[in-house]
Formats: structure tokens, sequence, C-alpha cells
């Protein structure tokens, strides 16, 4: 059974840092994207980050971009995202994602068939 597994969420002041992780298991996304989606309360989920499996590949949303990193190390089968310059507008559940699939663009949730529980991020002003 495919797991993914969020983890490092929590409750923060403005302008502080955070890094998630996500664990996968049952296999080995090789050749796969990774990344994260997340959701605030009322609102649709949004893209935020992800990257190809070599790690070369890198994609943010613009609202992130300059303040989040993301990465994976392929031995331990995880993705990271290392979250600075928190804002309240960053406030949401954080979705680990992986695909197994190119059919759709890598900001577009319906590429991603694996999806982890979620993780809240919270912060506060």
């Amino acid at each position: 059974q495919v797991q993914l597994v969020e983890s490092g969420g929590g409750l923060v002041q403005v302008g502080a840092s955070l890094r998630l992780s996500c664990a996968a298991s049952g296999r080995t996304f090789s050749s796969s994207y990774m990344g994260w989606f997340r959701q605030a309360a009322g609102k649709e989920r949004e893209f935020v980050a992800v990257v190809s499996w070599t790690g070369t590949s890198l994609y943010y949303a613009n609202s992130v971009k300059g303040r989040f990193t993301i990465s994976r190390d392929n031995a331990k089968n995880t993705v990271y995202l290392q979250m600075n310059s928190l804002k309240p507008e960053d406030t949401a559940v954080y979705y680990c994602v992986a695909s197994t699939t190119s059919r759709y663009s890598v900001s577009s949730p319906e590429r991603y068939d694996y999806w982890g529980q979620g993780t809240q991020v919270t912060v506060s002003s």
C-alpha cells in the first residue's frame, strides 16, 4: 500500500520558518514529480511547489517563490519543503503529492494520483 506521510507542520509567528517532510512508502517514485499543494479554510486547493526525480526541475507558485525551497532525497524516498519568512496567508493544510503520469501540468492537481493526509501550518500575526 502506497502512503505519503507528512510531518513538520505547526503554529508559528509571522516571519518564522518551518520545514515540512513527506516520507513515501510502498513504492519508489522514480521518474516522478513529488511536491506540495495547500488548502486554506474556505478556499480551493492550490499548487505550492514540485520537484522532479532528478531534482533539477523545480516549480514554485508565485506566492512562495523566494521564500520556500523544495528538495528531495531519493535514497530516503522523502521530499521536503523549507518555508521561510512565513506569512499569515501561508496558513493552510499542506498536502504532499506524487505523480505517476505526465498527462497534466505540474501545477494541476489532476496530475497527482497520490496524496498525503495533510499537515496543518498556522502562521499567527
